[in-house]
């Protein structure tokens, strides 16, 4: 059976808004009043990039076929890079596929420096998808989207008839940071830390990681405030320094206000403010960061240690600033985790960063393993 997108009897959870367009349904992880306060076409990207958005239904299929249409991400000139994968959870269990990528993509061509995004849509893709089962019994089941790709749904095809989902019944939480949450490095969307994390404690997870972001601007602030949450999670710090975005003068304050905002809506909620992985790249030299002219698959900062004295922030001054903002607030709900807990030196020698900035597939999966024993503590105190 066919079933054109949106359908009650497939749920697009994770997002915020679905906006419906020429070309399908458009899942946005922010909500539609965001938009005109976006600083550039780069946030709007990233922000409709379906990092932890996935379709749920119930269904004894065997198969299933997505029609989307996608856009992949290149740096001008260079092409876009290979497709990433779409995965399935039946059950809760991932079933293996054997291709899971869109026949074809599009093209948003990326100016980083100038946040600059130029769509050049291409045809239509299909995504062919395993489901197994004998197709006599109905499952649950998950379609998790790429998180890198700009994905319209148009429809979704089964071999079996489609229901609607059982609700969620699991704790919700909000977690917010930088690409590294979006997942950057990681092998799927199911390999991104945050999934990984949620999975493993059992937490329904709604991602606003955003590549390139996470510096504190009030309009995330009030997203995370107006939603439900039974727990949130900020990971802060790396791209204010990348971006130079904030000096040390401007930094604390900020980051009471980004809190004093959340908490108007959620005053008791379980709240987590996570520093920044070790990433010795900017750990005592300042930002901004870029991609290297001599060599664009690493990064490389043209600040100067010196510039620290003049109020410029690295990781080794943030840390200590985000730790002494919680110790200052009146706050037995909020909870500081050092980062380098999380992704340290020893972490970087067996699982250095490639780029220079992003953990690769396995460091993820440490990541995410490592957190989950944070929040799980925090959503089932002994």
């Amino acid at each position: 059976m066919r079933i054109a997108l949106p359908d009650p009897r497939v749920e697009i959870r994770g997002a915020a808004w679905l906006e419906e367009t020429p070309s399908g349904v458009l899942p946005h992880r922010l909500p539609a009043w965001v938009r005109p306060q976006l600083p550039d076409d780069f946030m709007a990207m990233v922000e409709s990039q379906p990092s932890g958005v996935r379709l749920r239904l119930r269904t004894a299929a065997r198969s299933a076929r997505l029609d989307v249409q996608v856009h992949r991400v290149a740096v001008d000139p260079a092409p876009p890079g290979p497709g990433q994968p779409y995965d399935v959870l039946v059950d809760g269990v991932s079933v293996p596929q054997a291709e899971g990528i869109a026949s074809q993509a599009g093209v948003i061509a990326l100016d980083p420096i100038a946040g600059t995004v130029i769509e050049r849509p291409g045809p239509p893709g299909v995504v062919d998808l395993a489901l197994g089962g004998d197709g006599t019994v109905e499952r649950d089941v998950e379609i998790w989207l790429p998180p890198g790709e700009t994905t319209r749904l148009v429809a979704l095809t089964t071999d079996a008839p489609v229901s609607a989902p059982g609700a969620v019944d699991a704790p919700r939480w909000v977690h917010h940071g930088s690409s590294i949450s979006h997942g950057a490095g990681a092998a799927s969307a199911l390999g991104a830390w945050p999934v990984v994390a949620a999975r493993i404690a059992g937490l329904d997870l709604v991602n606003l990681g955003f590549s390139g972001n996470a510096v504190l601007d009030p309009f995330v602030a009030r997203a995370i405030r107006d939603q439900p949450a039974d727990l949130i999670t900020l990971k802060l710090g790396i791209n204010v320094v990348n971006h130079d975005a904030l000096h040390l003068r401007a930094f604390a304050p900020a980051v009471h206000g980004f809190l004093d905002t959340i908490r108007d809506g959620h005053p008791t909620t379980p709240l987590v403010l996570v520093s920044p992985l070790l990433c010795p790249l900017v750990e005592t030299t300042p930002g901004p960061t870029s991609l290297d002219p001599a060599d664009p698959t690493v990064f490389r900062t043209t600040g100067h240690p010196s510039e620290v004295a003049d109020g410029k922030l690295t990781l080794t001054e943030i840390r200590p600033v985000l730790r002494a903002v919680v110790d200052a607030r009146a706050d037995s709900a909020l909870t500081y985790v050092d980062g380098t807990t999380l992704y340290g030196w020893s972490d970087s020698d067996d699982l250095p960063m490639r780029d220079l900035m992003h953990p690769d597939a396995d460091a993820h999966r440490l990541i995410g393993t490592r957190f989950a024993a944070v929040v799980r503590r925090l959503v089932n105190p002994v």
